[in-house]
């Protein structure tokens, strides 16, 4: 069983308290919108960190994490990118190959908006965890936890970081 740590849109804001809620998973998964190279640094010294880069990430993200992450967590299949949509309103970068090819779990970031939706026309867990940092509309500060086992995803918790 693997405990994961999913943020997205930090935006150059790590707040300290994500340590604290991170502190028992296993790795961190970051949807997008890093902000800078420092605030990825700083994750991945704390925890194994998995990302993808952002609509407003620079040159110093984007060679590091790619725009695109497909990989297997305990047997599950996972597809991370910043700006995927959810289900039925994919975006068109990855609708026609979300539709041919489905993961277990898909996960984006970019809109601010947390999102914990399971589309059954593809069988597909699709999470959002909304915005970390202090840039955006968003009104509340978010990211998720959860557990994956032997094919499932389990133990979903929100926490709420505070207002932005």
């Amino acid at each position: 069983m693997k405990r994961i740590g999913l943020i997205s849109d930090t935006h150059g804001f790590l707040d300290e308290s994500v340590f604290s809620y991170f502190d028992q998973c296993d790795e961190i998964w970051h949807a997008g919108d890093f902000g800078n190279i420092e605030l990825a640094d700083k994750l991945a010294a704390f925890k194994p960190l998995r990302g993808v880069y952002g609509n407003i990430d620079g040159r110093d993200v984007r060679t590091v994490y790619p725009e695109n992450l497909r990989f297997t967590c305990e047997n599950v299949d996972v597809w991370m990118t910043h700006i995927g949509g959810y289900p039925d309103h994919y975006s068109p970068q990855v609708r026609s190959q979300i539709y041919r090819n489905p993961p277990k779990l898909f996960i984006s970031g970019h809109s601010h908006i947390l999102k914990v939706i399971y589309d059954k026309k593809i069988g597909t867990l699709h999470l959002n965890p909304g915005a970390a940092g202090k840039q955006g509309w968003h009104k509340i500060r978010s990211l998720l936890r959860f557990s994956i086992s032997e094919e499932k995803i389990l133990n979903l918790e929100i926490v709420e970081l505070g207002k932005r």
